[in-house]
């Protein structure tokens, strides 16, 4: 007899259903998401299991985001197998199976979670290695140290139009550790007017704002240039320290998320070196290896997936079409998969496109985009490189599922 075991998991606590064959709740409780909870879970499987056949419940639960890691985390622990279900598949199931509840409650979602399992059947989640889950978790913090990157950059233009909004012309730049280091050292003009130091001195101090001195030659091209406009400037602002402090701060906060970036991506290379999806990624021209780490650490473990489909879908490059009566709708993607490892190929098809100009290696994605590019009409290129992230997903998943690098010839084989 089958027994399914439905969970809805909340922050603090989980629904637990056990249902039988045909369609009979047994068993129901609520669980706290700490050991003591999960113990009591771990004593329900073994109590509904068959030790004769040696057949365990079926679990099932709908993925919550972080608070479903914990007990898929306890889950994997103890060796019990699980389903886990996207939220979008989980109400459509549900929605499909019509009478087995009309209310919205979490006990509720626990019954139809076990209850549609015995009809429907769903097979085991696939079990990643750990070490993808601790890239994906990395790559996370490295997305987020990004968005700081971006919003901070924002943040410290738009004070320097009051402090001193010539600065950002001074180096021809306004990204690096140098720019930044500029902007704390001098983030007013009649801080750099007081400052009282000839020239070669100036030049000195330039040279050596960051660990590795720039060349006397620049140092001095930036001292000159800073000398006029700081003459010429006109802030908004008196050089008052409660002004100045947050450009100093803002500029600040930018060089330690870069060093913070330069070192998840360090610590991301170590952990996916002995995978090697890493080397089949960086052998396709164009990806580079903060490409290939950030984007092997979204995808995770390419062999969980039965055709490069799933991974569009995945992805959320899916084609989604619509049509009634007369009306046709132009296709879309979905994007209802995975956003960063979509933004990641999106920028790998635009760094393919732009380094192939500059090197002699052949892409047949890039012949690809080329070929899309003349025959097209249409003057923006989006949908040309979303077709293009397909291609790029066929090729990554064939190399993986293969474990082969990517060569031009064979890739170009039969067309």
């Amino acid at each position: 007899m089958r027994i399914a075991i439905g969970l809805d998991v909340s922050s603090k606590q989980t629904s637990v259903s056990v249902v039988a064959e045909p369609q009979r709740e047994v068993d129901s409780c609520t669980i706290t998401n700490d050991l003591l909870g999960f113990d009591k879970l771990l004593k329900l499987i073994h109590q509904y299991s068959d030790q004769d056949t040696e057949q365990i419940p079926e679990v099932v639960f709908e993925a919550t985001g972080v608070y479903s890691r914990r007990l898929k985390h306890f889950l994997e622990i103890h060796a019990v197998p699980y389903t886990q279900l996207n939220p979008l598949q989980a109400k459509h199931d549900l929605s499909m199976i019509k009478g087995l509840h009309g209310r919205k409650t979490d006990r509720m979602d626990a019954l139809g979670l076990s209850q549609s399992q015995l009809i429907l059947n769903r097979s085991k989640s696939f079990v990643e290695d750990p070490v993808y889950m601790a890239l994906k978790d990395l790559d996370r913090t490295y997305q987020e140290a990004v968005q700081d990157l971006v919003t901070n950059k924002n943040r410290l233009h738009r004070y320097l139009q009051l402090t001193f909004p010539e600065l950002e012309h001074v180096t021809g730049t306004t990204d690096g550790i140098f720019y930044w280091r500029l902007v704390q050292t001098f983030p007013h003009p009649q801080i750099l007017l007081k400052s009282r130091q000839n020239f070669d001195a100036f030049v000195e101090t330039l040279r050596h704002l960051t660990p590795y001195p720039t060349s006397e030659q620049r140092a001095k091209s930036i001292a000159d240039k800073l000398g006029k406009v700081a003459l010429t400037a006109a802030p908004a602002v008196s050089a008052v320290p409660v002004e100045l402090e947050q450009v100093q701060y803002i500029a600040g906060e930018l060089i330690r998320l870069s060093a913070r970036r330069k070192h998840l991506i360090k610590e991301m290379c170590s952990l996916a070196i002995p995978l090697p999806e890493l080397k089949i990624f960086e052998s396709l021209p164009g990806i580079g290896v903060t490409s290939a780490v950030t984007l092997l650490a979204e995808l995770g473990d390419l062999t969980r997936f039965k055709k490069s489909n799933q991974v569009n879908a995945y992805v959320g490059i899916d084609l989604r079409h619509y049509e009634s009566g007369d009306y046709t709708a132009s296709d879309h993607i979905s994007k209802r998969g995975n956003p960063y490892a979509r933004k990641i190929l999106y920028r790998v098809i635009n760094c393919m496109v732009s380094s192939a100009a500059r090197s002699n290696k052949p892409n047949h994605i890039v012949d690809y985009y080329k070929k899309k590019k003349q025959s097209s009409s249409a003057v923006g290129t989006k949908k040309i490189a979303i077709a293009s992230v397909s291609r790029l997903i066929r090729t990554l998943y064939s190399l993986v599922i293969n474990n082969q690098t990517y060569v031009y010839r064979i890739a170009t084989k039969g067309r």
